[in-house]
């Protein structure tokens, strides 16, 4: 896979932490910053294609599933960037829709069946040199979030600042361990991504603090606040940038992407290891 190019996973096995808000503005900042974004919709609810403004996702002609139902079947590498949506707030998006469930299903007797969405990246970044690819994964670690994970270089997890939310981190990050042992010894865990924090009730601020003092776990500086405006962005298919640019969620992802980027830079550096 090219250097070049971060492909980072979105994940967590839990549903409702911000996982879709989180790919969507990484990605929007990402662009506005000079760089070159795909976002991929790894989930068949189809969350981020819909919050993108793409209301009737299951009308689409072309979807993740499609493409990766190609290499399945004949390993065809010759219109595998067929479906991708260009220039939507200034990324390009591979969306998808409910027929991702059925490539799931399929995927199970498939040959390196945990491959198949790295090949298909593997094929589209050689043609349109992508800076990032951010892929948002679905609430489970099925087949399709280790094909996610297999693709990825790194890995973010937004977690809210909520007991449940965080009552099956250490589950998670056993099973991306497990993914790097077995299947991609590259992956690394960027870290945690506290988000929808409201820092004006003690709970939170315990659980916050509980985390940044577990040893080996690594909760990223930046947080997302939680904010009305923010849960609006779907309804209106506009990432935070757009719908309230001046806000404090879109300041909050900015600051991520200066946090993500300075957290590439620390892994290229020769002699550097980060690790899960």
């Amino acid at each position: 896979m090219d250097n070049k190019c971060k492909v980072i996973a979105v994940t967590n096995q839990k549903g409702g932490v911000g996982k879709t808000t989180t790919t969507l503005n990484l990605g929007v900042c990402l662009a506005q910053n000079g760089y070159k974004v795909l976002l991929v919709d790894a989930d068949p609810q189809a969350s981020l294609t819909v919050s993108m403004g793409i209301k009737r996702p299951d009308e689409l002609d072309t979807t993740l599933a499609d493409v990766m139902q190609t290499i399945v079947d004949v390993g065809d590498f010759k219109s595998l960037d067929v479906g991708i949506i260009k220039n939507l707030e200034g990324v390009d998006l591979m969306p998808s829709n409910i027929d991702l469930a059925g490539l799931e299903v399929r995927l199970m007797t498939a040959f390196c069946r945990e491959y198949t969405m790295k090949s298909w990246l593997g094929a589209v970044k050689r043609k349109y040199e992508y800076d990032y690819v951010l892929i948002d994964c679905m609430p489970s670690l099925n087949v399709l979030t280790v094909n996610a994970l297999a693709a990825a270089n790194s890995v973010i997890i937004p977690c809210q600042a909520s007991y449940l939310s965080t009552k099956g981190l250490q589950q998670l990050m056993g099973s991306v361990a497990k993914v790097r042992r077995n299947i991609n010894p590259g992956l690394k865990i960027d870290g945690i991504l506290l988000t929808m924090v409201d820092n004006r009730t003690n709970n939170a601020k315990s659980i916050i603090s509980s985390l940044r003092e577990i040893g080996g776990l690594r909760v990223l500086d930046t947080e997302i606040p939680f904010s009305v405006r923010a849960a609006e962005c779907s309804v209106e298919g506009k990432s935070i940038f757009a719908h309230d640019g001046k806000g404090k969620v879109a300041a909050a992802y900015t600051a991520l992407v200066e946090e993500v980027m300075e957290l590439e830079k620390e892994r290229d550096r020769p002699g550097t290891e980060r690790g899960i």
